[in-house]
C-alpha cells in the first residue's frame, strides 16, 4: 500500500510530528511505501521522491510575507500545486492528514479529489485529529485570556472566536480564524474526508457535534513506543514533567508546592514559568529530559501530577507515567479520565481546584501503602505498541478501500 502522510511540519516539533515519524517508520517496516508532504524547512527529516513542498510560512515575518499572511492561511494555491506533483509521482492509495490547517490549508483536499477523478483511482483520505481545530478555530476549546474551558463555537458559531480574541489575543488573527472555520464549514469541505481518527472518546464527542463529521469518527488511543520500565526502587519525590505554562496548570501546582514545603517536588521540562519555579526551595528543576533519563525519573517518582487546565486530548505523559509503574494525580479535563483508573492507578481532581489537588497530594504522600498499591495496579494497564496501532490503521485503510 502507498501512503502519503501530510503534516505542516516535517521536522521534530511536537506530538503530531512524533506521531507521523513513528507510524511512517513502522508502516515501512511492515512493507508499505510511505512518503510525506508538508512545508520545506532546513530541519526537515522526511520527504517525498518528487521533492515537492510548500514554502515555509513564518507568521512572525515582515514585509510582503506579512501582507500575504491573511490570504495564505485560508487558501493555498501553492499547496494545491505542490501536492499535485506528489500525487502524480507517488500515486498514493491513502492520504493520511494530520496538522495542516493554516500553513497547508484544507485546499489540498480539493486537489486530492480532483486528481482522484482525473486518474480514476480511488484515494482514501484519513485524518488524525491531534486537536479540536475542526470545531474550534483556536483548536484548544479554551478562551486563552481567561483560561475558561469553552465550547461556544459548537454548531458553527465561530464568531465567538473573534468576540473573545481566542487566537493570540488578537482581534485580526481571531477574525481570520473565524473566517477560515466558517468558509470550510459552509463548503462542507471536511465531509470529503473518509475517516477521522480521534485519540479519545472526548475528542470523538466534540467533533461529533458537527453532524457532517459524526458518521466518520473512530476512537483510536495513542500508542506508546518501547518496553515498560520498572524502577529498581522508588524515591521520595513527586514529579511534574511537561511544559511550564499556565494552561498546563503549573500556576495552580506551584501554589500547592508552596503550601506543602516539607514535600520535595521534581520538575522536568521548560516553559514561560521557569523563572517562577526557581523561587521554590522544595522544587528541583532538572530541565528538559528525554529517553532513558526521563523514563528513570518517572519510574523512580512516588507519583506524578498532571494538573492541566485545558481540554487535553490523549496526553502521552499520563500514559507514560502509568506505563512506567508510577501512579498519577490528574485533572479531569478532556480525554484524561479515559486514561486514569480513578482509585486504582491514580486519582482525579477538578482542574484548577488548588485545595482539592492539595488533598490528593497529601493522601498519596502520607499513605505509602495506598501509593504502593496503585503502583502495583499500574502493571495491569496496557497500551498499544506502535506496531499494534499500525495494524489497526491498516485495517481502517483497507476497509475504506473496500467501500
Amino acid at each position: 500500500m502507498r501512503i502519503l502522510i501530510v503534516n505542516k511540519f516535517l521536522f521534530p516539533n511536537g506530538g503530531s510530528e512524533t506521531y507521523i515519524f513513528k507510524i511512517g517508520s513502522q508502516l515501512q517496516k511492515m512493507g508499505h511505501e510511505v512518503q510525506y508532504f508538508g512545508m520545506e524547512h532546513e530541519g526537515r527529516i522526511v520527504g517525498n521522491h518528487a521533492e515537492s513542498y510548500t514554502s515555509n510560512m513564518d507568521f512572525h515575518g515582515k514585509g510582503i510575507q506579512k501582507l500575504l499572511y491573511p490570504f495564505r492561511i485560508i487558501y493555498s494555491g501553492e499547496a494545491r500545486k505542490k501536492i499535485r506533483v506528489v500525487l502524480e509521482d507517488f500515486k498514493p492509495d491513502v492520504v493520511h492528514l494530520n496538522n495542516f490547517n493554516f500553513q497547508i490549508t484544507p485546499s489540498i483536499i480539493y486537489e486530492i479529489r480532483k486528481w482522484e477523478k482525473a486518474v480514476k483511482k480511488k484515494v482514501s483520505i484519513v485524518y488524525t485529529a491531534h486537536d479540536y481545530q475542526w470545531v474550534c478555530p483556536n483548536h484548544l476549546l479554551t478562551i486563552p485570556a481567561t483560561g475558561e474551558l469553552c465550547f461556544r463555537c459548537a454548531g458553527g458559531k465561530y464568531g465567538e472566536c473573534t468576540k473573545n480574541k481566542c487566537i493570540h489575543n488578537s482581534t485580526l488573527r481571531s477574525l481570520l480564524g473565524t473566517l477560515e472555520a466558517k468558509l470550510y464549514h459552509s463548503l462542507h469541505t471536511y465531509q470529503m474526508v473518509d475517516k477521522i481518527i480521534c485519540p479519545s472518546k472526548f475528542m470523538e464527542e466534540k467533533l461529533g457535534s458537527n453532524p457532517l463529521l459524526a458518521g466518520k469518527l473512530e476512537t483510536l488511543y495513542n500508542f506508546l513506543d518501547g518496553e515498560k520500565y520498572k524502577a529498581a526502587k522508588k524515591k521520595d519525590y513527586i514529579l511534574y514533567f511537561g511544559r511550564f505554562s499556565e494552561e498546563k496548570g503549573v500556576r495552580t501546582l506551584l501554589k500547592v508546592c508552596n503550601d506543602l514545603k516539607e514535600i520535595p517536588f521534581l520538575f522536568a521540562g521548560t516553559g514561560p514559568l521557569e523563572e517562577d519555579i526557581s523561587h521554590y526551595k522544595n522544587i528541583t528543576n532538572v530541565g528538559f529530559l528525554k529517553g532513558n533519563e526521563l523514563k528513570r525519573i518517572i519510574g523512580e517518582a512516588r507519583f506524578t501530577i498532571f494538573p492541566s487546565e485545558c481540554n487535553e486530548n490523549c496526553p502521552f505523559s499520563v500514559m507514560e507515567s502509568q506505563w512506567y509503574g508510577t501512579p498519577v494525580i490528574a485533572a479531569d479535563v478532556g480525554g484524561v479520565p479515559e486514561l486514569v483508573r480513578n482509585g486504582y492507578t491514580g486519582e482525579l481532581f477538578t482542574a484548577g481546584k488548588e485545595e482539592e489537588l492539595k488533598e490528593k497530594v497529601l493522601k498519596l504522600w502520607e499513605n505509602r501503602e495506598l501509593c504502593e498499591e496503585y503502583t502495583r495496579n499500574c502493571s495491569d494497564l496496557s497500551f498499544d505498541s506502535v506496531e499494534a496501532y499500525c495494524n489497526k490503521l491498516l485495517k481502517i485503510y483497507a476497509g475504506l478501500d473496500e467501500n
